[in-house]
């Protein structure tokens, strides 16, 4: 039996499956069709970016461990390296950029001096493949950050350098949302704080706030650019105090009516961010999604098909948050394949987004409406051995990406071509 056929028959058996449970599995992957995942530009350099500037920087603990071999080392090896990434995840997505892997001509630009023209290769590349574009200010690995503080630091000549770079980030952010005809979600994030206990943690964030008004000061067209703040627990060097914070953020995201950015990676390991959902969303029209995986911390590890991501995309269709949230990814495997680490984490976001769609949804309500927890409970642990699986490879096959393991044969010929080659 050759390939088609079977995953045709398979396909056949699964949609009666959830028929029987009222579950539409056309409509499913019309859903999942329509959905872009944000895939983030720095899992395939190690989060260097491609700045005229002192190597070394690493201000804002930002860390990528591991030495596999094929880092990219150039924009245009790592256009390459994402060209075939995409080639490999079913769908149409979206490329999430850093100020910092700009093109300058061997020119040195400091952050704060950014402008359209220094990004426009990637607009360009993006509209030649019908993508979308996301946009970063890269407020780390540079010598005003050096100390651990940007927006919030207690000299002002630092703090208006970093104003006028979100100034300029979100000018570019703009134009490229105007010239892609999508808007373009420009997220903030800071490693502002302290690695040991603060006396005064009222002036940061004072600081913090008034830099950040500064910043979003400029009303931009949402169809073009939406804003984004994003908060933390802890990182390297800021054990013990963080400027901007969960609370922090959440009431400036309400209050200036912006986005709010959930890093999954973020929180206590005990804190669930599904859980979150329907709590912000009660305040936020829209709201942005990092995810990682963070084991013991936040580590960025590359996204696995676990429970917490399957919750975490249950949460967004139960609640019917998929038109308002903006899904990326965030980690940094500098010990695998980088354009494996692509592939395996989006086609997981893609499987988990899936997994929900394919939920007896409105029965699961009606039962737990009607108090029959014991026949919810039941329910939900009987989906999980539904063949979603079947769906995924039809929907592989109708997006023409590979089906199963496939995909790896292609990335491990692409390293022995092209990746073993650099240095």
């Amino acid at each position: 039996m050759n390939v088609e056929k079977r995953v045709s028959d398979a396909y056949g058996l699964a949609k009666e499956q959830f028929a029987e449970l009222d579950v539409d599995v056309d409509a499913a992957i019309e859903s999942l069709s329509r959905i872009a995942v944000s895939i983030h530009c720095w899992q395939g350099d190690d989060v260097r970016g491609f700045e005229e500037q002192e190597a070394g920087l690493s201000g804002g603990g930002i860390q990528a461990t591991g030495n596999y071999p094929g880092r990219a080392r150039t924009v245009d090896e790592l256009r390459g390296d994402l060209d075939l990434a995409l080639s490999l995840i079913p769908g149409r997505h979206r490329l999430n950029l850093h100020a910092s892997y700009l093109e300058t001509g061997g020119r040195r630009v400091d952050r704060n001096e950014i402008g359209i023209e220094h990004y426009q290769g990637w607009v360009e590349w993006a509209q030649e493949r019908g993508l979308g574009i996301d946009f970063n200010p890269t407020c780390f690995s540079h010598p005003l950050a050096d100390d651990g503080f940007t927006l919030s630091h207690p000299d002002s000549g630092v703090r208006d350098f970093w104003i006028e770079h979100g100034i300029a980030c979100r000018r570019i952010s703009a134009e490229m949302g105007r010239q892609l005809g999508t808007p373009c979600v420009m997220n903030l994030w800071i490693p502002d704080g302290y690695k040991d206990t603060p006396v005064d943690r009222k002036g940061p964030r004072e600081r913090l706030l008034h830099s950040l008004d500064s910043v979003f000061a400029e009303e931009y067209d949402r169809a073009h650019l939406l804003d984004s703040v994003e908060p933390k627990l802890f990182g390297i060097g800021s054990e013990s105090y963080v400027v901007g914070s969960y609370d922090f953020y959440f009431g400036y995201a309400v209050t200036r009516k912006l986005l709010l950015c959930l890093d999954t990676g973020h929180f206590h390991p005990t804190e669930e961010v599904p859980d979150k959902l329907s709590s912000v969303m009660n305040y936020l029209d829209q709201i942005l999604l990092h995810v990682s995986r963070g084991v013991r911390w936040d580590s960025d590890h590359v996204v696995t098909l676990s429970d917490g991501l399957i919750a975490l995309a249950e949460e967004l269709v139960r609640g019917d948050y998929l038109e308002r949230a903006h899904i990326g990814l965030d980690y940094f495997d500098a010990s695998i394949n980088r354009v494996a680490a692509w592939v395996i984490g989006t086609r997981n976001m893609l499987k988990a987004l899936l997994t929900a769609l394919l939920q007896p949804v409105g029965r699961l309500r009606d039962l737990e409406a009607g108090g029959d927890l014991t026949g919810r409970l039941a329910m939900l642990e009987e989906t999980k051995t539904l063949p979603a699986g079947a769906v995924w490879d039809h929907y592989c096959m109708s997006m023409e990406t590979p089906l199963g393991q496939a995909w790896l044969e292609e990335v491990r010929d692409y390293e022995r071509e092209v990746l073993s080659k650099r240095d």
